[in-house]
């Protein structure tokens, strides 16, 4: 929570009780900040926040030391709540005074504690106004806040462009059983030849034995197009003197980057979904006999709604530390805060490799 009516101060004591409760408060010279709403979206920070509860606040602050970036340390000033009191400098004590969150944050004169001024009006839909950014827009949407974004002065077109996560899961799951159905059944018929347009005596019969394959076929697909879209459209630069590609650039994924957590808006809606995806089974339609192309679109179609069931796991999950989903969640996080031009994999890292946009592994090592 932001302070709202100029910096208060607190005790040790208050702020040792506060912790008692289940709060999770961390300084930097003196400066208090509040982070119990958002610890547990940090990588290992709900499980940290259960270890330390009941705890003073200089056991709060102990953790394993990470670097953070610059972006991290900013963020951290909306949830500045007020000083600790002159004669309290002791919480935490001077031999906590290098923990984790001290230490990450940064020391005095490094100009990360003043607060960040922001350069639109949040009161109004922010759509139009990023336009106006030019050169500033590509620093500015890489600089996340954790607020929601209105995008829309319609009330109808700012519903269309939110959506909740099960929503993307209950629309698409049934398409994609029937469309596995329908395929499958198909296949079952034994009409389907692989090349019959060019030769029928060569042609391939593909079998309804070959569907599980297919299908898997879709899915990397799908991986290897969630990659290119990610990397060369939505993290497109768009020039600075141009207000329309700021515009769309900010519609497409600029506003996921600037709020990371805005709940609303991690999946894709439904609509303008429907849109990208009935265009992708256009042009396999035209490249793959008919059973054959829909085999692998419905394919691909499951890979899409398991990328954004993991990508809303990836921001709003606490996956147990040392698991897959735990290392992926930490590289995403990355991507957000420190490396917005690469690891650009979210269901899997994998096209990161061949592409070279891997994140580099040391900055996950532990600072000595």
């Amino acid at each position: 929570a932001m302070a709202t009516a100029g910096p208060r101060s607190f005790s040790a004591a208050e702020v040792r009780a506060r912790c008692a409760q289940g709060a999770c408060l961390v300084s930097c010279h003196r400066r208090l900040y509040d982070l119990s709403n958002f610890v547990r979206l940090h990588p290992g920070g709900e499980q940290l926040l259960r270890r330390r509860a009941g705890t003073d606040v200089s056991a709060a602050l102990d953790g394993p030391p990470h670097r953070h970036s610059a972006n991290a340390r900013r963020w951290l000033e909306q949830y500045y709540v007020g000083e600790i009191e002159p004669g309290d400098e002791q919480v935490p004590p001077p031999a906590e005074s290098g923990s984790a969150w001290a230490r990450a944050i940064g020391g005095p004169g490094d100009g990360m504690c003043s607060l960040y001024r922001d350069l639109v009006d949040w009161q109004k839909p922010l759509l139009w106004q990023v336009g106006y950014l030019g050169e500033k827009y590509d620093e500015w949407v890489h600089q996340p806040v954790d607020r929601p974004i209105r995008l829309f002065h319609s009330d109808f077109l700012e519903f269309l462009s939110k959506t909740a996560w099960y929503v993307v899961f209950m629309v698409w799951t049934p398409v994609v059983l029937y469309l596995s159905w329908v395929s499958y059944t198909s296949l079952a018929q034994g009409n389907t030849r692989l090349f019959s347009s060019f030769t029928t005596e060569y042609s391939i019969p593909v079998h309804k034995y070959y569907f599980p394959f297919i299908f898997l076929l879709g899915m990397i697909l799908w991986s290897l197009l969630e990659y290119l879209i990610h990397r060369f459209v939505f993290h497109m630069k768009p020039p600075a003197s141009n207000y329309y590609l700021i515009t769309l650039h900010f519609l497409l994924h600029g506003q996921h980057h600037k709020s990371p957590f805005d709940s609303s808006r991690l999946v894709f809606p439904p609509v303008p979904a429907s849109l990208v995806i009935g265009f992708f089974y256009g042009v396999l339609r035209l490249l793959l006999p008919e059973v054959l192309g829909l085999s692998v679109f419905v394919g691909g179609l499951c890979g899409y709604v398991i990328y954004d069931m993991m990508h809303y796991y990836l921001h709003y999950g606490s996956p147990k530390k040392g698991t897959y989903l735990y290392g992926l969640k930490a590289y995403h996080v990355k991507h957000h805060f420190e490396h917005q031009k690469s690891g650009f994999g979210i269901s899997t890292r994998f096209w990161d490799h061949p592409f070279r946009t891997l994140i580099p592994e040391e900055t996950f090592k532990k600072e000595d």
